[in-house]
């Protein structure tokens, strides 16, 4: 098996950065350090080290998180104070780790694995896999509102438009809008709304793909179901997983 490979499939991360902590020397086989690109190893019988520590394969695991509002989408303690996922993540057996990220002051579905690919994918544009938000957003609402969100806008001198957007609920000031994309660009959703002049007081992140976050509470997270994770794995081109899992427990 390919080295890269392998630590994708250990939950380290995907194939492409497994390739970058190869050739930054922090990968050993056998006890030597390897930084070639392509190398192979036996998953049984080598001794796979990352900085020092045993890298071996762990039951896969695919979780949903309602992520609240105020805390950062981080598994390390903050300096500053702020609250981490962490708080509702202490007793996962498995080392996952968030699917892309939500802002601080945002809230909803947030997908953790420790499958590096299949993490990989899902965040990658190429696999299209659709990210669906709330948002509340205020400002001078034009009649036309819809209309001219669906037009699409430069964001950061690239055309950028939704997937799909339905205004659900406008006044003079304020509107409630259903917006997806299935890019994952840092602050998109706020900045595609900036673009129009208007600021976005709340967003809700309420699926990916075919997940819904559905009535999960806050703080609460559950183990994703075989149909919802192989949906998944068939929407970016991955062979289905049947590995049976046992149900997680919310906090």
């Amino acid at each position: 098996m390919r080295l890269n490979r392998f630590l994708s499939e250990c939950g380290i991360t995907s194939r492409r950065k497994a390739d970058t902590l190869i050739k930054a020397g922090r990968i050993s086989v056998n006890g030597e350090i390897v930084r070639t690109l392509g190398s192979v190893v036996d998953e049984v019988a080598d001794t796979v080290l990352l900085d020092g520590k045993p890298v071996c394969k762990e039951r896969k695991r695919y979780l949903m998180l309602n992520k609240p509002p105020f805390f950062l989408t981080s598994l390390k303690s903050m300096e500053d104070g702020k609250k981490t996922i962490m708080t509702f993540l202490g007793d996962i057996e498995q080392r996952v780790y968030p699917v892309g990220r939500l802002d601080y002051d945002s809230e909803g579905l947030l997908i953790l694995t420790n499958d590096g690919e299949f993490a990989n994918r899902i965040h990658h544009p190429r696999y299209k896999v659709v990210k669906t938000y709330l948002a509340e957003i205020s400002g001078k609402i034009p009649n036309d509102l819809e209309q001219m969100l669906k037009e699409g806008r430069n964001i950061e001198k690239r055309f950028t438009k939704p997937d799909s957007l339905n205004v659900l609920k406008v006044s003079a000031r304020v509107a409630r809008v259903s917006i997806s994309f299935h890019e994952g660009r840092k602050h998109l959703v706020k900045k595609y709304f900036e673009g129009f002049g208007l600021k976005v007081t709340r967003l809700k992140r309420i699926s990916c793909g075919n997940v819904r976050l559905g009535k999960l509470g806050k703080g609460q997270w559950r183990d994703l179901s075989s149909a919802e994770v192989n949906g998944l794995r068939k929407t970016t081109g991955l062979l289905p997983y049947s590995e049976k899992r046992t149900a997680g427990s919310a906090v």
